[in-house]
């Protein structure tokens, strides 16, 4: 595994980190769960990457992942992991569980911390970009997360360009650098490349793509259709059958074949080509295997692309 500094900071993140978005929830099994952490921490990955809500039910996935940490990172284990957690989508009902009020994100982290028995994350993360509270208020209550101990770094997530431009302005003036974003990217969800790279370029901050697989898009599942075991059909998915179109799955068939004469899956290629740019410090994945995980990993045993590759790439993403 290589290891990647965050932005100007003195932080490394593995090329590869592990989300636990899908998988890890109370409607999942927890023993398959602990065995992909356990996995992910042997073959290198340092970083785990959570929020409030993940689930379902939200919160479980934190439950579940402080378990997992009692039974097998005790001690000084827990300084060779990046934990992180996020706020700001919807987590419990009333006024005070969404968004991005200092009064949420706050009492969020509080619950988040407790659910993973943590006396501290090491990113705390605006889920999302709240337009009816100040931007202020907001990175405010992150630079308090930081200043109180209970977040060792400050991160955004779904924060387009200018949005971006001005939060981290703001923490910089508070005296806490915008560390990352985290920020979904892949070869079919090109918006970052529309300015928002740059400004993370450009302010030193570091960028972590989630959803790198277009929800298991970018993978050999889809080549047929629809599978009984894909996210596009599992009714507690994000992925909807309808983004599953004739049309898509040509270009997942052309991506494919490109894939294969580069010796790799289509997975693979798919994280290959996020990392062959240095603005991305990392690729956040999910698994629900170990077996999926390793095969993920193996993709960093060919990141180099030709130019006649990325060329032909282009021309089927079109």
């Amino acid at each position: 595994m290589k290891y990647n500094r965050c932005g100007k900071s003195g932080l490394l993140l593995p090329q590869i980190s592990l989300g636990l978005w899908h998988n890890f929830g109370s409607v999942d099994s927890f023993e398959n769960g602990e065995d992909i952490v356990k996995a992910a921490f042997d073959e290198g990955i340092t970083h785990f990457d959570l929020a409030n809500n993940y689930g379902p039910v939200p919160g479980s996935a934190e439950t579940n992942f402080g378990r997992i940490l009692k039974n097998n990172f005790q001690g000084n284990l827990r300084d060779e992991m990046v934990i992180t957690t996020k706020a700001g989508y919807t987590m419990w009902d009333g006024p005070y569980g969404d968004w991005g009020s200092r009064k949420y994100l706050l009492s969020s982290l509080d619950q988040s911390l407790k659910r993973m028995n943590l006396e501290y994350v090491d990113i705390f993360y605006s889920h999302r970009f709240d337009p009816e509270t100040p931007l202020e208020e907001t990175m405010m209550a992150l630079d308090y997360a930081v200043r109180s101990g209970k977040a060792l770094y400050a991160g955004i997530s779904n924060y387009n360009a200018e949005q971006t431009k001005e939060a981290t302005e703001i923490l910089k003036r508070l005296g806490t650098p915008c560390l990352i974003h985290q920020v979904k990217y892949s070869m079919f969800v090109r918006e970052p490349e529309a300015g928002l790279l740059d400004v993370l370029e450009e302010k030193g901050v570091g960028c972590i793509a989630f959803s790198p697989l277009a929800q298991g898009l970018l993978t050999d599942k889809y080549l047929k259709g629809i599978p009984e075991n894909s996210r596009a059909f599992n009714p507690n998915g994000h992925l909807k059958t309808d983004e599953v179109s004739e049309e898509r799955i040509q270009k997942i068939i052309q991506l494919n074949a490109i894939a294969q004469q580069r010796n790799q899956s289509l997975a693979q290629m798919a994280l290959a080509w996020l990392l062959k740019d240095n603005r991305i410090t990392s690729v956040l994945i999910g698994a629900s295997s170990v077996g999926q995980l390793k095969n993920n990993i193996d993709s960093l045993q060919n990141l180099d692309f030709s130019t006649a590759e990325l060329l032909e790439i282009e021309n089927i993403l079109r």
